[in-house]
């Protein structure tokens, strides 16, 4: 079983902690990036989210937001799935949108990667 609680680190040496994973599947923890869009250092910033709960023998799928207002005016929506190899080492793989505020409607086509 794939617990999302703990310490996560990325190919891009971010970090993720999750706190705790509730009985409903909602969780919650702060997310310090090593990319920003700005440059310079690196910044915590909250983020929640929800886990499906798996069934019987399956792999939790879960989404969450990360909202960057500490030192950017966008947020960034994951998804994913937790995955366990033989040896027991958990994987996180997920697919992320991040969405930047723009000034006008005209500039919607560029903001979102």
């Amino acid at each position: 079983q794939c617990q999302l609680n703990g310490l996560w680190r990325n190919d891009q040496d971010s970090l993720m902690e999750i706190s705790v994973v509730r009985d409903n599947g909602d969780f919650q923890g702060k997310y310090l990036t090593r990319v920003t869009l700005a440059g310079g250092c690196a910044r915590a910033s909250p983020l929640k989210g929800a886990q499906q709960q798996p069934g019987e023998g399956g792999w939790p799928t879960f989404a969450f937001t990360v909202r960057w207002d500490k030192f950017s005016n966008a947020t960034t929506a994951f998804t994913g799935q937790c995955f366990v190899d033989m040896s027991g080492k958990e994987t996180l793989t997920t697919m992320w949108l991040l969405r930047e505020a723009v000034g006008s409607l005209k500039e919607d086509w560029k903001a979102t990667r």
